[in-house]
């Protein structure tokens, strides 16, 4: 650990002066005002230490995710990507930022292959190609420069107060920390941050990251230049090419190029619009898969009545009409820069109607063809049907935040390193771990998501504002690799369809579904009576249990109020703040 400087100790003291609350963690709040719900308590605060500074949405989205970036740097941080759905309140228009990371120009389909054949999945996490060129502070620039009404600087401040002073490991970091004990060995600049001994730090440790807070002061200083040109971006190149392995150890190294990080883009995307039972729900577009499967999904589950149905069968329903919107993203979606996916055939009632009449009503299917949804769209051309092939699992590990000003502006936030711990490789100096963002690549083709240069690989994340009679009446996203797209459309479903409130639908059981012969489930789960009456009509579970997303929510109520919600089990527990209670 190195020590304090004076600025370090003032930019902290800033920071604890700032914040003029000190309330007990919670996943629920309602009041009045802005709202934020976070799986971090010091990210909620710091997003309502903005807010309170007569930051808007945007403002404080980012000082959350800058400070999930410290306190929660095995699922997101500089190092990674993301989505950002805006509402804008006076304009009442939705924008989405499109920050995903991108194939260095180097990039061919052959990447993950060795020999003709893939490489395992475990095989290309911890190496240089895994890593795609960052697109988070780009992302933040943008949002910050078009939509927000604060600096850099005065954004980063709170992260860097954390950073600098620390924060206490708890539970679920200290066992994150112990998954990734392996992964972490493999380098000397991550396990020089985040083990001691070889091994996780233990509960309770003081863990300071004044590396990090280095990057953002630097960032703070100088923008988005300070992280894709000079010094950083060349340690960043460096890290990937030359990655920092600890004695003992070797690992592929990549080819990324300072021009890779220069010529970086985030892009400004129409959002994806569909409806559901007199809601609209709008989300991110591809390379995002998440809006247009929940889209399909709900576009099937629309022809039940499933409030009146037994749950047993209403959740099959939900299963089924997951596997069938998860073949046609398999077989489909990508890159929109160099796939022409037929997304308005996809999202038509018309085509939902014809995948619903596959559905069997008393017993699963054991695996899905992709559709042909181009009859249902006005494309005049003779396009590609491909084959779908089995999906390689996506990591599970991502973190999503919600946050909302007085204004009644909005920003569902969904950002990622990819796998916990992403490439594993820290950046020395800077101290923010790199992605495995490439990994989301299919390994072989011929598929539309394969590996090429310049290239966004599809993502699953699913930020999402959903409106009733043109006015905002939740929002809700979840980490989870895949699991985000069933996570978000089981809480819809529990909300919408079983009348839950957000907190119970959040809550509930979560079940996955991917057109794989056996559903993800939770623990404890498997022979329960809910599973027990799935099983009586086919359905079975994937031998890999673990809990399954880590949601967070606004609602905005009738009265006026908001109330934020967020885990009230998952992931260590999530935190809910709003500006008056």
């Amino acid at each position: 650990m190195t020590t304090n400087t004076p600025r370090q100790l003032s930019t902290a003291l800033a920071f604890l002066l700032l914040a003029p609350f000190a309330v007990a963690k919670t996943p629920v709040a309602t009041g009045t005002g802005g709202a934020v719900a976070t799986i971090s308590e010091e990210a909620s605060k710091s997003a309502m230490t903005i807010l309170n500074q007569g930051g808007n949405a945007i403002d404080a989205a980012v000082a959350a995710a800058a400070t999930l970036g410290v306190t929660d740097p095995f699922s997101c941080g500089i190092g990674g990507g993301g989505f950002m759905v805006i509402y804008l309140a006076k304009e009442k228009r939705v924008i989405t930022i499109d920050h995903r990371e991108m194939a260095p120009a180097s990039f061919t389909p052959a990447v993950f292959q060795a020999n003709g054949k893939a490489l395992e999945y475990e095989t290309a996490v911890t190496t240089g190609p895994a890593v795609g060129v960052p697109g988070t502070v780009r992302g933040w620039h943008d949002a910050l420069d078009r939509y927000g009404s604060m600096s850099f600087k005065q954004v980063l401040a709170p992260a860097i107060g954390v950073a600098t002073r620390g924060f206490t490991v708890n539970d679920n970091f200290h066992h994150w920390s112990t998954v990734n004990e392996k992964k972490f060995q493999t380098f000397s600049s991550a396990s020089a941050l985040y083990l001691k001994n070889g091994k996780a730090l233990p509960v309770g440790t003081l863990l300071r990251n004044p590396d990090m807070a280095r990057a953002y002061r630097e960032i703070a200083a100088r923008g988005q230049k300070a992280f894709y040109e000079g010094p950083m971006a060349s340690a960043i190149v460096a890290a990937v090419n030359q990655p920092p392995v600890a004695p003992g150890f070797s690992v592929r190294p990549g080819n990324m190029t300072l021009a890779d990080l220069a010529n970086y883009e985030s892009r400004i995307r129409l959002p994806v619009r569909t409806t559901y039972r007199g809601y609209e729900l709008v989300g991110m577009p591809l390379p995002s898969s998440g809006a247009v499967t929940i889209g399909m999904a709900l576009n099937i589950l629309e022809g039940y009545e499933l409030k009146s149905m037994p749950r047993a069968h209403a959740e099959h329903l939900y299963l089924e009409a997951s596997r069938l919107a998860f073949a046609d993203r398999a077989a489909y979606l990508a890159d929109p820069e160099y796939v022409d996916a037929p997304v308005a055939g996809l999202l038509t009632k018309e085509y939902a109607a014809q995948r619903r009449a596959s559905i069997r009503l008393a017993s699963t299917a054991p695996r899905a063809d992709a559709g042909d949804p181009y009859p249902f769209q006005d494309d005049q051309s003779v396009p590609l049907r491909p084959a779908p092939k089995p999906l390689l699992r996506e990591s599970a590990h991502t973190t999503h935040l919600a946050v909302s000003d007085k204004e009644g502006n909005i920003v569902a936030y969904t950002y990622t390193i990819e796998d916990w711990g992403g490439s594993g490789i820290v950046v020395p100096g800077y101290g923010f771990i790199l992605n495995n963002e490439m990994t989301d690549f299919d390994f072989e083709g011929p598929r539309p998501n394969v590996p090429e240069t310049g290239k966004r690989p599809r993502s699953s994340m699913t930020p999402t504002i959903v409106f009733k009679d043109g006015k905002p009446v939740f929002t809700v996203g979840s980490p989870g690799g895949s699991t985000i797209i069933t996570t978000v459309l089981q809480t819809l479903v529990n909300h919408i369809d079983f009348g839950m409130t957000m907190e119970q639908a959040i809550n509930a059981p979560r079940l996955s579904q991917q057109n794989r012969a056996g559903s993800y489930a939770e623990p404890g789960f498997a022979g329960s009576e809910q599973a027990k009456a799935l099983e009586q009509l086919g359905h079975g579970w994937d031998k890999l249990v673990e809990e399954i997303g880590a949601a967070n929510a606004i609602v905005f109520n009738a009265d006026g109020t908001v109330t934020a919600v967020s885990e009230g089990k998952r992931h260590g527990v999530g935190s809910a703040l709003v500006q008056k209670r």
